[in-house]
């Protein structure tokens, strides 16, 4: 497949799994060869999922120290806030100690970690699935990039 027949599929793929700015994911993996599709996938559900789970109704009722908060006048507005923001900074934490592949204070000889992209069929491709750290802001799907409990 030519890089154009393979760029105008992915950018496809990348429209239908709900990518911002597809063609650009698209055009990173063809020309760059950065596995992003796969970088997509692992980040695409951790807003609703992980950050934005704290706005579902009924979640602040359901953490004890959180429907204390409410119950003692705290706004709910602000509690949601504050709790994405800690949801926000412990996946943007994890995603970067995921990345560093080392425990930079562990023994020269100790191992490291990689998390790497399979197949369909689940054989690895070769290629790292890295720095998914750097792009998890602008995957905020309200598209503020978190400006709403950043600032």
């Amino acid at each position: 497949m030519t890089d154009d027949a393979r760029l105008t599929a992915l950018t496809q793929r990348m429209a239908e799994l709900g990518a911002p700015d597809p063609e650009g994911w698209a055009s990173s993996e063809v020309h760059e060869d950065i596995a992003q599709q796969a970088r997509f996938l692992v980040l695409r559900s951790l807003w609703p999922e992980i950050i934005d789970a704290w706005a579902g109704d009924g979640v602040l009722e359901r953490v004890p120290v959180a429907a204390r908060l409410l119950t003692e006048g705290a706004s709910r507005e602000s509690l949601i806030q504050a709790l994405r923001l800690a949801a926000y900074e412990a996946v943007f934490a994890v995603l970067y100690r995921i990345g560093a592949e080392s425990d930079e204070d562990a023994p020269d000889d100790a191992p490291g970690w990689s998390l790497i992209e399979l197949a369909a069929d689940g054989t690895p491709t070769g290629r790292d699935v890295g720095g998914l750290y750097e792009d998890l802001l602008s995957l905020d799907p309200s598209g503020r990039e978190g400006a709403d409990f950043l600032s």
